[in-house]
């Protein structure tokens, strides 16, 4: 069948595909499947129960999940197939960004999965006009459940104005908002069509290696990253288009029970998990102890000085893969074709570390504005420390200022009730400006060297690219997150916030004291001295104007909770900077 709509996604599986476990979610500790014939029946009841509520093409819904769970795909199927257009929002920002996009959007009704949300919500319904109700996953008392809305749509009499609705929605309809939880100001509303995403499923479909021999009803893939991101959902769709079983992870603390129980095939990361998951294997090795540590950092030492990416070929390298790499696969349940990688720049030393412990990963770079993908690595053509090619149907073009700018199908519709910004935003012959400086090179591998907005340039007029200098600073274990700064000033300095737990285990094999609490170890004299030799060496890889001159730690955890990341962990620069005023002023001796 032609797939020209998000929903025609879901059904297109139930011929091509028909499962009992297309989607699975663990409820009170056990794991429960969702045929592909369930999704079908419960959209359709969610379809004409949204009728009954006299929800009409065009209205707005939002859905708010702690962590994603088959809930959330039934009523997008649901919202979709009406002609409604879906609102997802992170479950991590505050009441007053829900008034915001609540009220910029115009919601008319909002399902949340569990009583934290629904409180955050009850906060932010008073100041929404708009707002006719609300409802949950979880059975809360004195909540409307979203069984309610399942029971409306019960009674099958309404299932030909479905269908007749279905029919009329073309491609270019708008199918969601996306509201950028954005480093700055207020979130802008990101509008998708349906052929934007559709567009962008489909011409990443080919970049996802597929294992010869292996059947679509055993092939298991394991959700964790918030769904309300379109690099999630682009993938939750593309999943779905190959019959693949989508088990939605508990949480992040929980990942490592749910990668043992799921053992999947694939798995989408940011690259702070594959920095967390190397560290806490290093940790693992090193503090083994004896022979088995020696072996591990044997091990690590053959891994770095492998040539090329691919299966083991020497000796040394068979008996480091039988010995070590074996079991860090084993680590991910065992069955991992691929991970992939976006949101954020991965370190090409991480990169190539677990491409030789046959853990492939697959990096890509896109914005919500581009559905997401721009470009991705394959296997038949893959550049460790690149983004990969662009996508086929999509023209990338770099502007004189080294801005890489876009034209093409995923590229979106426009800011919701912006006009003025979505002009800002474009080129004068329709090229997308996505703020991010790069090149191609000879061989078409996209490469990405900043953001254009987070450059800045010293009093000396020097311009500094933060992010390539935070990106290597990261390998460093001690180092959990850096922002450098400097804009205007006269050399750069940085805000370190230190790996506590890593720090702890270290003062603890030197014996040294340096207390418990985040702000007892930001102000410990030891790792201070420890954390300046990590800045100098990180220096003598720098320019001297690049150099970080000073640095000061900051005594707390920067968090999505705290403001200080966004819900994809992305630095909020000006929130930072900030919060941290006063480290910031000692630098300069403001």
């Amino acid at each position: 069948m032609s797939i020209r709509r998000l929903f025609d996604i879901a059904r297109h599986v139930h011929a091509k595909f028909p499962k009992e476990d297309l989607f699975v979610t663990k409820y009170d500790g056990e794991w429960k499947k969702t045929s592909t014939q369930q999704y079908l029946n419960l959209g359709n009841k969610i379809s004409r129960g949204l009728l009954e509520l006299g929800i009409m093409p065009g209205d707005k819904i939002a859905v708010i999940t702690t962590a994603t769970r088959t809930e959330w795909a039934i009523m997008d199927f649901g919202i979709l197939q009406i002609g409604a257009i879906s609102v997802p929002v992170y479950p991590t920002i505050s009441p007053e960004d829900y008034v915001y996009i609540f009220n910029n959007a115009e919601v008319k009704y909002c399902f949340v999965s569990d009583k934290a949300l629904l409180e955050k919500v009850h906060v932010a319904k008073p100041h929404v006009p708009s707002l006719q109700g609300v409802f949950t996953f979880d059975r809360i008392e004195g909540a409307a459940h979203w069984q309610e809305v399942l029971d409306l749509g019960e009674d099958k009499a309404r299932q030909n104005e479905v269908e007749d609705i279905a029919n009329t929605i073309q491609p270019e309809d708008l199918a969601t908002i996306i509201y950028t939880s954005g480093t700055t100001g207020k979130p802008k509303g990101v509008m998708l069509t349906h052929h934007n995403i559709v567009s962008n499923v489909l011409a990443s479909d080919h970049r996802i290696p597929r294992e010869k021999g292996l059947n679509y009803q055993d092939v298991r893939v394991l959700s964790f990253l918030p769904i309300c991101h379109i690099f999630e959902r682009m993938l939750f769709y593309l999943f779905q288009l190959n019959g693949f079983s989508i088990y939605f992870a508990e949480s992040i603390e929980k990942m490592g029970d749910n990668i043992k129980e799921v053992k999947p095939h694939y798995m989408s990361v940011v690259p702070r998990l594959i920095e967390k998951v190397y560290d806490k294997i290093y940790d693992k090795g090193t503090s083994a102890g004896g022979l088995k540590s020696k072996i591990f950092l044997w091990a690590l030492g053959v891994n770095k000085a492998k040539k090329s990416i691919g299966k083991p070929s020497g000796l040394k390298e068979i008996i480091a893969d039988k010995l070590v790499f074996s079991k860090w696969r084993e680590g991910l349940g065992g069955n991992i074709i691929t991970l992939v990688s976006g949101s954020a720049a991965l370190s090409a030393r991480l990169n190539n570390m677990f491409q030789n412990a046959g853990i492939p990963i697959l990096e890509g770079y896109g914005l919500t504005e581009t559905s997401p993908v721009i470009s991705v690595n394959s296997f038949d053509r893959m550049k460790v420390g690149t983004v990969g090619h662009p996508l086929d149907n999509l023209d990338v073009k770099i502007q004189p200022d080294g801005e890489i700018t876009v034209k093409g199908p995923s590229v979106f519709k426009g800011y919701f009730k912006n006009d003025e910004m979505t002009a800002e935003t474009f080129t004068e012959d329709g090229y997308f400006k996505t703020g991010d400086i790069g090149h191609i090179d000879d061989e078409g591998f996209l490469h990405i060297t900043d953001r254009k907005k987070e450059m800045f340039k010293t009093s000396g007029g020097k311009y500094i690219a933060p992010q390539v200098i935070e990106n290597m600073a990261k390998a460093s274990k001690f180092i959990e997150q850096i922002m450098v700064v400097g804009d205007g000033e006269k050399m750069p300095t940085a805000l370190v916030q230190p790996d506590f737990n890593f720090a702890k285990s270290w003062a603890e094999r030197k014996e040294y004291k340096i207390g418990n609490t985040p702000q007892e170890m930001a102000n410990s004299p030891e790792l201070r001295a420890r954390i300046e030799k990590e800045i100098d060496y990180l220096n003598t890889k720098l320019g001297s104007w690049e150099q970080i001159k000073k640095f000061e730690l900051t005594p707390e955890v920067w968090s999505i909770e705290t403001g200080l990341l966004t819900p994809t962990l992305k630095l909020k620069r000006k929130a930072i900077k900030e919060y941290f005023i006063n480290l910031y002023n000692r630098m300069y001796g403001h």
